[in-house]
């Protein structure tokens, strides 16, 4: 690999013997650092690229599909009960408790996704009208949607360089109605838990964790999920263990457990549950029906088993990759508060500005491995049905109240968070990767990095 120019009067210096077309000359436009001039030529401009076949990552959890899934599903129809209740031949039961097990939680609650778990929690935690709820600027619509649907009021705060809601940017939107902080471990990587628990401790709110893109992820030994008050998965397609839907509530509290089992069945709490809180402290309320069925529980309860082994090979994909590009000059990582912990879902490379992320972006893929912005996520104030506010009436809650009327919306709400998103390109990795490919992505990017040069 070329010796990069690393001062003015080296560049100079590179100038008078070469010329300064043959410097500047760069396959992607000029030079914008001091980087030398890469010795293959790019396949963007034409080259050979790194791989002729496209390589892309694809689900994780169907890639770890075989005969413990299929003999779960098979005795679920040999039952001809697929009602969760079923007593101790549940298979949603068996995946609640091996999932409670594998992360380390008091309490696990199978529901029928992601979303409705977020529902759930959030019932779970009473919010509701005249409650204030902090959540990231970049996460999925479903953290929102839970909020406005309770009649509470969603405060966006900003995101920092880990893609994870800024601390910084918390304590400042807290008022005496704000109820709870969201903290979202978003696309594999954990938020910085320590600083948000002291901030929802000094004032006295809760924590909810949303570990759908990070479900297996910790947090300085702990996993996420288990370190607020409450927590959720889910296990769509796209995440980490999938039966296609599929979402849990997590809780060490065992009143959060009880609300959060009579709002996904009906106000109701059945065996085993009701032995477990000794017959519960709660009353009946108003409530849903999200009831996990037996069919979904039996393909959970066969990936949970799996879940360690696809957590471990995709960190060390991703350790390879970070430390076969660990010396090029410049080079600004994604942050994040734990890199043990960390789920190693991508390498993410901070570029400075969109522009050179876009070129970044086109130049890979042209080599034939797969790279894009963050992902999985919206800038939701940006979106155009939150900046208006639409919601299900026009007397709903949220913003009827002076708070709800008085609190803008749209893109100039979240500056800092567009600016981190569209500086970041990075190649999204797969546990089943082999070392192959994991040196053509190396290769790949040194390739596309170096002839763009440093920022």
């Amino acid at each position: 690999m070329s010796k990069p120019v690393t001062n003015r009067r080296e560049f100079l210096g590179t100038v008078g013997a070469m010329g300064t077309a043959s410097v500047l000359a760069g396959t992607l436009g000029s030079v914008t650092g001091f980087a030398a001039e890469p010795k293959e030529k790019l396949a963007i401009d034409g080259g050979k690229p790194v791989r002729e076949n496209g390589l892309h990552y694809a689900p994780y959890g169907p890639q770890f599909f075989d005969d413990t899934e299929k003999n779960e599903l098979i005795e679920v129809l040999e039952s001809k009960s697929p009602f969760r209740w079923r007593g101790d031949e549940s298979k949603v039961l068996k995946f609640e408790k091996a999932y409670s097990e594998h992360i380390g939680v008091k309490h696990a609650l199978g529901v029928t996704s992601g979303t409705t778990a977020l529902y759930t929690a959030v019932a779970a935690l009473e919010i509701g009208p005249g409650d204030e709820v902090i959540l990231p600027a970049w996460t999925w619509y479903a953290d929102y949607d839970a909020i406005v649907l309770s009649g509470a009021l969603p405060v966006f705060a900003e995101i920092d360089n880990s893609f994870a809601i800024d601390p910084k940017d918390i304590e400042a939107r807290i008022t005496p109605r704000t109820k709870a902080i969201i903290a979202c471990h978003l696309q594999g990587t954990p938020a910085d838990m320590d600083a948000i628990m002291a901030i929802a401790r000094k004032h006295n709110v809760k924590v909810l964790e949303d570990c759908a893109q990070c479900c297996g992820g910790r947090y300085k030994g702990k996993f996420v999920g288990t370190i607020g008050d409450i927590g959720i998965n889910s296990f769509q397609l796209s995440k980490t263990i999938t039966a296609g839907e599929g979402g849990a509530v997590v809780t060490n509290d065992p009143k959060l457990f009880e609300r959060a089992i009579r709002f996904h069945d009906v106000g109701v709490i059945r065996s085993p549950y009701s032995e477990a809180l000794n017959g519960g402290i709660l009353a009946a309320f108003a409530a849903c029906n999200f009831r996990m069925n037996e069919f979904t529980g039996a393909v959970l309860f066969g990936q949970v088993q799996k879940l360690g082994e696809i957590c471990k090979r995709l960190r060390a994909n991703y350790r390879k990759v970070r430390d076969g590009i660990a010396d090029l000059p410049g080079l600004k990582l994604r942050k994040t508060p734990d890199v043990e912990g960390d789920l190693g879902v991508g390498v993410f490379i901070d570029f400075g500005t969109r522009a050179r992320r876009d070129r970044y972006i086109r130049a890979m893929n042209a080599e034939g491995v797969a790279a894009s912005g963050p992902g999985g996520s919206a800038v939701l104030p940006a979106d155009e049905r939150i900046e208006k506010k639409s919601t299900i009436h026009p007397d709903w809650p949220t913003f009827n109240t002076p708070q709800g009327k008085a609190i803008k919306y749209g893109a100039e709400s979240c500056p800092k968070t567009i600016n981190y998103l569209d500086r970041h390109a990075g190649v999204i990795m797969d546990p089943n990767f082999d070392e192959n490919d994991l040196q053509d992505i190396i290769k790949a990017i040194r390739k596309v990095y170096t002839a763009m040069g440093s920022a």
